[in-house]
């Protein structure tokens, strides 16, 4: 027996007879800690530089397969805190667990390291080998919600992967029933019982003997299974995107969506650059669904793990599918977008073509997520799920969830619609977990997404999709005005009566018009550098104490220029902690960890920005935003002003070592 390769790749999947942990490679525990002291545990990943490197910073971009011994044992570890989880939640039944990777070069080293745990701990696993995010949390959907002693039954999945960080990072997901990632309440116990393992005397040989325990057959098996369970999953993320992009629960319905679409993008053509990045969506259904709609494509850097650029689709990681765009559009002016999405393929940011220049622009991401938002709201009108009385107020309980770092432009849509809006702490499992919340208490949650982070999560869905952004801005563009007495309205036409601007509405609009039609808005970018600090402080409650401090003492020497800037009068602090947003007062610190957001209002109470922060929880970061209702120039004066504040907030803690 020998190294099983994947057919559809030619990637190495893992090798049954090399173990790859050994008595002499065994770390000591010395060892084992330091190399844990760069994990950043959360409900949204637990996360380090997993690539073998002469230190963090060499092995961060770092191509290369090689796991160190220490890595192996954390990664082992995490897996069997893991099995420990899953067996808790049926005694006495052998659980499934599913299990895949995104396209970094670790991720076969640390998931064949996670499936000997789960074997030897007597779980059955089922390897996906590279598979998207949504698409294995779409065959984990169907999966754990099967009945007991169904063949395709799994209590949940394990994913091997770091989102956005750089290549030479690497780490895991959990998530258990629904298809969902673990919420933050649901992993904290977890992360406490994953510290003390890694912490205790002899973890590493526990992790040896497990993996020691395994037979070579066992493991050969869940391997060469790999391209059934694929088969499976595409299957599964097919379905769930033809019901999270139409909307629709019946397949009739659908169809008659898909129809109506690809009719009008007979008539107008549509064309779309998918600049993969060498991602995992290399091997998805991307193509192949958005061709069912009647669109064009173009596929570019669609190997996996050729990485083409930086992972994260922000900034000039954008500029080669601008250029793609481009050139497209000199062949076919049907080409009028293009989407970058992150390793694991949650997210994708979006290009367009923006015909008054004649260039191609990136759409930020706060930008995308508005867009998505008119679209699904518009939507809701269009199918008869919202309705309005004679006085223009909304019938239905109806509800965006969004993180408190997404811009108020959201707000502004909202009101149009008169929908409410939701913030939670940042964390995808934070925004879902508010909108199931929600859902108990009656309201219709279609939407919901972090602004800040780009992409949207689209019920029935739990996880951001760039497939389910391309079908909320495509069907902005599609789904026009009936041509039969008495049709449908366009998505499109219904966001303009609601905004009152039905006098700009005009029936040969493009995708310019579109875009012009957003709230004017400027936000800072989660992921420029001037978004990022890097502070001294550990105790972020302490810091946002004396952040509270100097704001209050600049509040009264700027309070006039803030007035005559912005017809600001006024502030209120707000702080989210998983699932809740609260007021707080001068009570800054009791965020702790979590974010804090001071909204800037005029005399009648109207929000017209705020200020953002709030410690990264992926990464070794202090985050920080500004939103305003106004230009570029108005953004780039308060981030100024907020980062100013921060700095000197953090120059006041006393006890760094």
């Amino acid at each position: 027996m020998s190294l099983i390769t994947h057919p559809a790749t030619g990637f190495g999947v893992g090798d049954p007879d090399r173990i790859p942990l050994s008595r002499k490679s065994l770390p000591s525990s010395a060892e084992l800690l330091a190399a844990s002291e760069t994990l950043i545990l959360s409900a949204s990943g637990w996360r380090k530089v997993f690539a073998a490197g002469r230190s963090d910073v060499d092995s961060g971009e770092a191509l290369t397969p090689e796991v160190s011994p220490a890595n192996i044992v954390l990664a082992g570890a995490a897996a069997l805190v893991f099995s420990n989880f899953l067996k808790s939640k049926g005694p006495g039944r052998k659980p499934a667990v599913l299990v895949g990777i995104d396209s970094r070069p670790t991720g076969p080293t640390l998931a064949d390291a996670a499936i000997r745990i789960f074997l030897a701990s007597g779980l059955v696993p089922r390897h996906f080998f590279i598979v998207a995010v949504p698409e294995i949390m779409a065959y984990a959907r169907h999966a754990t919600t099967l009945p007991s002693g169904h063949e395709e039954r799994a209590e949940g999945f394990c994913y091997v992967s770091a989102s956005h960080n750089p290549p030479g990072h690497n780490g895991f997901k959990f998530g258990s029933g629904g298809g969902g990632v673990l919420s933050g309440p649901e992993i904290a116990p977890l992360i406490e019982e994953y510290r003390k393992l890694i912490q205790s005397e002899g973890c590493a040989v526990r992790i040896l003997e497990l993996m020691e325990s395994v037979e070579a057959r066992s493991l050969a098996r869940v391997h060469s299974e790999c391209s059934q369970w694929k088969r499976r999953s595409v299957s599964a993320y097919t379905l769930l995107s033809r019901e999270v992009v139409t909307g629709f629960e019946e397949p009739a319905d659908q169809e008659g969506l898909f129809e109506e679409m690809a009719q009008e993008a007979a008539e107008r053509p549509i064309g779309v650059v998918a600049e993969l990045n060498g991602s995992a969506r290399c091997l998805s259904i991307d193509l192949d669904f958005l061709e069912g709609l009647g669109l064009e494509t173009k596929a570019v850097n669609a190997t996996a793990r050729d990485f083409a650029h930086r992972i994260v689709p922000e900034g000039e990681s954008l500029d080669q599918a601008r250029a793609e765009l481009e050139a497209a559009r000199v062949s076919d002016p049907a080409f009028v977008l293009g989407y970058v999405p992150d390793c694991d393929g949650d997210r994708g940011n979006l290009v367009w073509y923006d015909e008054e220049s004649s260039r191609a622009r990136p759409l930020g991401a706060q930008e995308v997520f508005a867009l998505a938002c008119a679209s699904e709201l518009a939507q809701l009108v269009r199918n008869g799920s919202l309705t309005y009385d004679e006085s223009g107020n909304a019938r239905e309980k109806v509800a965006v969830v969004v993180n408190d770092a997404t811009s108020m432009r959201v707000n502004a849509l909202a009101r149009a619609f008169d929908v409410d809006v939701f913030r939670s702490e940042t964390g995808e499992a934070n925004v879902v977990g508010l909108a199931a919340a929600l859902r108990e208490k009656g309201y219709l949650v279609r939407i919901l997404g972090e602004g800040s982070n780009g992409g949207n999560i689209t019920y029935p869905s739990s996880v951001r999709d760039p497939l389910a952004t391309l079908g909320a801005i495509l069907k902005l563009l599609l789904l026009r005005d009936s041509r039969e007495q008495g049709g449908s309205e366009g998505l499109f036409r219904i966001w303009m009566r609601l905004s009152k601007r039905l006098s700009d509405f005009r029936g040969d609009f493009g995708l310019n018009d579109i875009v012009a039609a957003l709230p004017p808005y400027s936000t800072t970018s989660v992921f420029e550098t001037r978004a990022a600090l890097r502070v001294r402080s550990s105790d972020q409650a302490g810091l946002k104490e004396r952040y509270r401090a100097v704001f209050l003492r600049e509040w009264e020497t700027r309070k006039e220029a803030l007035a005559a800037r912005f017809g600001v009068e006024r502030w209120e602090a707000f702080a989210t902690n998983g699932l809740a947003e609260r007021r707080v007062g001068e009570d800054f610190g009791s965020s702790n960890r979590g974010g804090l957001r001071i909204v800037l209002s005029d005399g009648s109470g109207a929000p017209r920005a705020f200020l953002w922060m709030r410690g990264s929880g992926t990464e070794a970061v202090f985050r920080i935003m500004a939103d305003v209702e106004g230009s570029q120039a108005d953004e780039e004066y308060l981030l100024d002003w907020h980062t100013a504040m921060v700095r000197e907030a953090d120059a006041g803690w006393t006890d760094c070592p």
